[in-house]
């Protein structure tokens, strides 16, 4: 079996340090330097070796290697703390990252206490090439998110973030979940349930489930004192980075602090009540009543979408007259038609809404004002309290209860044009009529779209003619490339030059080979065809005017 990629190796880092709250980069340069022991499946160790209660089996493998390097690196800064060591000792502020002199002392090795049944024996290494490999590493990984110079005024800016916190807090399931991972790693702790009951102030017996108010109150509370209780030692500051790049839900533990140093602060992100105003949007229908209240909650909202000046510029743009509503003496009859048309025509622009929200403040604020108005709310406060509940019940509502998230509903396709153009292009529609494949499967789900004409009239004709193909099988075809240019992904190595002509294509057929599918097209396929050795289910075909056949 190969050994781990790169990719695979930093992703086991990034888990052991968010695990342990280290610095990930100093695992990335102990396997570099240490690159033993030899382990099972051609890999090699972080330098980790039984001790204690940890025998040779429970370090034979690169993930164990790197969780027990992680833990121990942890009971090591345990120790050095214990001796007295000082936060300036063991962090540099400014470069963001360990100290030259804490680095050494990784090193010199470690032998955790039989006290720690997580941690290990970590064998020494040059500190020299320990400490390069760390800088280059830790180097790298700023660099991926554009960090550069001066860290200093990090941990002020983790200060700004917390002074707010507990106020921007709503209970949501993800900001729950991150101030809880924030207070295990402040805790130094290795369970969210061990966290738990360390927050809580009553008993918290083992099997017991936190009462949800209880736990807010003790979060709300460790978020309100972690400031006054910050010394700058590194397990504080990995904490408080876990907590900011949960509770803004970015990628990794360097967006958050860039994030930090751009004074980005916990307020409500508005993006997150899109879900919860799009479920309002989607239920409009099944709850419409046509009462007077629900008809004019939908004609408000309509009029600040569109940002018109009057209700009856909104009735217009609906296609009603507003003067049948001011007429003295209007028959009920005619009254009831206008109403009929003005339900039918709000009800059809809220069906169609999702397809066109972007979420832009006007947007948005419209559909808040729905949600006050269709709610009978008093305040645009209380209407948006509304959509945290809303958004906290739907995070844990069982599928098809009428808290969960509603299905998104299908809307009416467009008409299809008599001739494809790179402008009339439909992803989801066949790209011949009647036929088995779509624009969305030649263009890779709309990422590789035809620049011009003569592309999307190869791509037709290659779809007849592939048609014939399936048609003869009497069995779906599964492209994997079509039209596009050649990047460096491992499929792309293997498409021609006919691809960026839009004239090519690889598939696989279930239960068949590509040698199958070879043999099946050569007598009677005009264009060029082809297989792979080392891909045995891929074939290739294209529409070139000449018979060309390979095997590579």
């Amino acid at each position: 079996m190969r050994p781990l990629t790169s990719a695979q190796r930093q992703h086991l880092y990034v888990e052991a340090a968010a695990r342990t709250g280290i610095h990930q980069a100093i695992l990335a340069a102990l396997y570099q330097v240490q690159a033993k022991p030899a382990l099972t499946e051609g890999e090699s160790g972080l330098g980790i070796a039984p001790a204690n209660q940890i025998v040779l089996e429970q370090v034979d493998t690169f993930p164990a290697q790197v969780n027990y390097a992680a833990h121990t690196i942890r009971s090591l800064i345990h120790h050095l703390t214990d001796e007295g060591w000082q936060s300036a000792e063991l962090w540099h502020v400014e470069q963001g990252r360990y100290t030259n002199r804490f680095v050494q002392a990784i090193a010199a090795g470690y032998t955790a206490p039989s006290s720690d049944p997580t941690a290990a024996l970590l064998e020494a290494s040059d500190a020299d090439n320990l400490l390069q490999a760390y800088v280059d590493h830790w180097t790298a990984d700023a660099q991926r998110v554009g960090l550069s110079g001066s860290l200093a005024g990090l941990d002020a800016a983790l200060i700004a973030f917390l002074e707010p916190l507990p106020r921007c807090y709503f209970s949501l399931p993800y900001q729950r979940n991150a101030l809880v991972e924030a207070a295990r790693l402040w805790h130094q702790l290795d369970t969210p349930a061990a966290t738990i009951a360390a927050l809580l102030i009553e008993p918290f017996t083992q099997g017991a489930i936190a009462d949800d108010a209880q736990l807010d109150l003790a979060l709300r509370q460790f978020a309100s004192r972690i400031a006054s209780d910050y010394a700058g030692y590194p397990y504080q500051r990995e904490a408080l980075l876990r907590l900011t790049q949960l509770w803004h839900q970015l990628d990794s533990r360097e967006a958050a602090i860039a994030s930090l140093l751009h004074h980005r602060l916990p307020m409500l992100d508005f993006n997150s009540l899109d879900a919860a105003l799009m479920a309002i949007v989607q239920r409009l229908p099944q709850h419409y009543e046509g009462k007077g209240d629900q008809r004019n909650a939908l004609v408000e909202a309509f009029r600040l979408w569109h940002q018109q000046d009057s209700r009856s510029e909104s009735l217009i743009a609906l296609g009603i007259n507003p003067d049948l509503f001011t007429t003295a003496d209007p028959s009920q009859a005619t009254i009831t038609h206008a109403a009929v048309q003005l339900d039918q025509a709000l009800l059809d622009f809220f069906h169609r809404l999702p397809l066109f929200y972007t979420g832009t403040k006007v947007q948005r604020d419209a559909l808040l004002r729905l949600t006050q108005l269709w709610r009978s709310i008093n305040t645009p406060e209380q209407a948006l309290q509304s959509l945290l509940n809303d958004l906290k019940h739907m995070a844990t509502a069982q599928r098809d209860t009428p808290e969960a998230t509603p299905i998104p509903t299908s809307l009416p396709l467009p008409t299809r044009p008599d001739r494809w153009t790179p402008d009339t292009l439909q992803l989801h529609a066949s790209i011949i009529p009647n036929g088995s494949f779509t624009w969305a499967e030649a263009t890779s789900g709309g990422v590789r779209m035809p620049s011009n004409q003569s592309a999307v009239d190869a791509i037709v004709r290659l779809a007849q003619l592939i048609q014939q193909v399936r048609d003869r099988l009497d069995r779906p075809l599964h492209i994997t490339s079509w039209y596009g240019a050649p990047d460096a992904t491992a499929t792309a190595k293997m498409m021609s030059n006919r691809h960026c002509l839009g004239d090519a294509l690889t598939f696989y057929c279930h239960g068949l080979t590509g040698a199958q599918l070879y043999w099946f097209l050569d007598p009677w396929w005009t264009g060029g065809l082809g297989r792979y050795e080392s891909f045995p289910y891929l074939c290739y075909v294209d529409a070139r005017g000449d018979r060309a056949r390979w095997v590579q």
